[in-house]
């Protein structure tokens, strides 16, 4: 099924694509995509720490948990690296499926993650972007980003495989909201 962004607001089903809702090659609004390249960047780096920090404190319980326990506590090394894979990916899905479609780095750079049709984020489609980030860029690394600087969309490999685009939040026009299910 497409989102109808027609007057109606409504579902179809009639097998039709949707125009994508920002088109730089259109010449439709290309301030949306201004400097989003240099900025994601930027967002990818304050994210790190966001996500590190609760990382490191983690892993500095658990040796100090280890000394006092004269070193039973240390077992729990063997969970550490687990939950910090788990601890990124619930942060990016609850971040993108959030009211402003980001994260804090990307909500700090004035960045938010919408689908090609323009609809906002949803939980699993920020845990599958930053999955889907990770394992492109171990694979094909250098590749990941030069994608972004030859498309005027400036997207990166894995928003093409998953059909999102970040965006310049302040300069958004409106664009069809999916239908929220709480």
């Amino acid at each position: 099924m497409s989102y109808n962004s027609g007057n109606s607001g409504g579902w179809r089903n009639d097998g039709a694509m949707q125009p994508h809702a920002y088109d730089p090659d259109l010449h439709l609004h290309p301030e949306l995509f201004r400097g989003v390249a240099t900025r994601r960047v930027f967002a990818f780096l304050i994210d790190m720490v966001v996500i590190s920090v609760p990382v490191i404190l983690g892993y500095v319980f658990i040796a100090l948990f280890g000394v006092v326990t004269l070193g039973i506590g240390w077992a729990l090394f063997w969970i550490a690296w687990p939950a910090s894979v788990i601890w990124a990916i619930v942060y990016y899905g609850a971040s993108i499926g959030g009211a402003s479609s980001a994260t804090v780095g990307m909500r700090l750079m004035d960045l938010e993650l919408r689908t090609w049709y323009g609809a906002p984020g949803y939980f699993v489609l920020g845990a599958t972007h930053a999955v889907l980030f990770w394992v492109t860029v171990s694979f094909l690394s250098p590749f990941v980003v030069l994608v972004g600087l030859f498309n005027g969309r400036r997207r990166l490999l894995h928003d093409f495989v998953l059909g999102t685009v970040v965006i310049n939040n302040s300069v958004r026009i409106p664009a069809p909201q999916a239908a929220r299910t709480w």
